[in-house]
């Protein structure tokens, strides 16, 4: 069975004087080597053997999750197009920030332009097309919503998985009660569980599969025991928003949403508290009138395991070229 391989990108913005002990890189670099940077972690899949294939995914993950998120639909996409899976800063293999503060869009979507312009270089991209999940989709929209960006080729497909422009407060007061708290576990199974009590809106998952989106949202502290992957000062600028910060992100998202020329497809858990119905309503009317595919039985956000919710992202990324306007039809 194919798996990823792990890679880095030095990116503008200093890295924390320490970081988790587990966070090595497989190259035998060091955060030393990068005195100006810090360090993005991103998986690369590849099974169409051409190592430079010119049709590149690019999936990125929610707030307070990581690449490895996307193993199973990263693994049915690598037969046809080269898949790469950012852990966004501050998140699994990535170096944490010295300014918390630098947890926010501008910052991640700095950082994919030095992942794309890397991933260039190695080999030419032709074809640029975009998953992102919930704080992904965020990244995904400012790219693809901004002209004029250096970016080696177009966003020519996005797919925003359960979110929009319009995110609902209730959402972001529910994740602000375990986002960035402290918390030691004793094995994965433990740790699986207490992610289990804050995710069940994901939707149904076997226990195996549970178990193995897990396990790359914990790593090993020095003392024994677990924590989980991520740096607890991405809550910072998360904790410091107001409804009314939120409702000016608003604006400026609606703003970089009109302005997205990529066929777009929206993905809505049906329980949705994140995005509502009215703002995918809103979402298939203007910009790019994104095509809506509602998944029963799932809150946010759908994890795309189930094949259902593979073959439907797979689908749209793998289809012929479509004529302008037909997502909307």
């Amino acid at each position: 069975m194919i798996e990823p391989t792990l890679n880095y990108v030095p990116c503008p913005g200093l890295a924390a004087a320490s970081a988790p002990a587990a966070l090595t890189d497989v190259t035998g670099a060091s955060p030393a080597q990068y005195p100006a940077a810090h360090r993005m972690a991103y998986w690369e899949w590849n099974a169409t053997g051409n190592p430079a294939h010119p049709h590149v995914v690019v999936c990125v993950h929610g707030l307070s999750r990581q690449g490895r998120d996307f193993d199973t639909l990263a693994r049915s996409l690598s037969a046809h197009v080269r898949v790469i899976c950012p852990d966004v800063v501050g998140r699994g293999q990535s170096d944490w920030l010295a300014d918390p503060m630098g947890y926010q869009l501008p910052v991640y979507a700095a950082d994919m332009l030095a992942l794309l312009a890397q991933v260039h270089q190695q080999g030419p991209i032709a074809t640029l097309d975009w998953v992102g999940t919930s704080m992904g989709g965020f990244i995904g929209m400012a790219l693809a919503g901004q002209p004029g960006l250096p970016l080696p080729a177009p966003v020519r497909r996005l797919v925003l998985n359960d979110v929009g422009p319009v995110i609902q407060w209730q959402a972001l007061q529910r994740i602000g009660q375990y986002l960035g708290y402290p918390a030691r576990f004793e094995s994965l199974q433990q740790a699986a569980d207490a992610l289990w009590a804050i995710s069940s809106s994901f939707g149904p998952h076997t226990p195996e599969q549970w178990l193995a989106l897990s396990q790359p949202m914990v790593r090993s502290l020095p003392e024994g025991g677990l924590a989980l992957h991520y740096d607890p000062a991405i809550a910072v600028p998360f904790r410091a928003l107001t409804p009314e910060a939120a409702a000016a992100g608003e604006a400026a998202l609606w703003q970089l949403y009109d302005h997205i020329q990529a066929q777009t497809l929206l993905l809505r858990g049906a329980q949705s508290d994140l995005l509502s119905r009215e703002t995918a309503s809103a979402m298939q009317a203007r910009g790019p009138r994104a095509r809506c595919v509602e998944l029963a039985g799932v809150g946010h956000a759908p994890t795309l395991v189930a094949a259902d919710q593979v073959a439907v992202v797979q689908d749209f990324l793998l289809a012929a070229p479509l004529e302008t306007g037909a997502l909307a039809e």
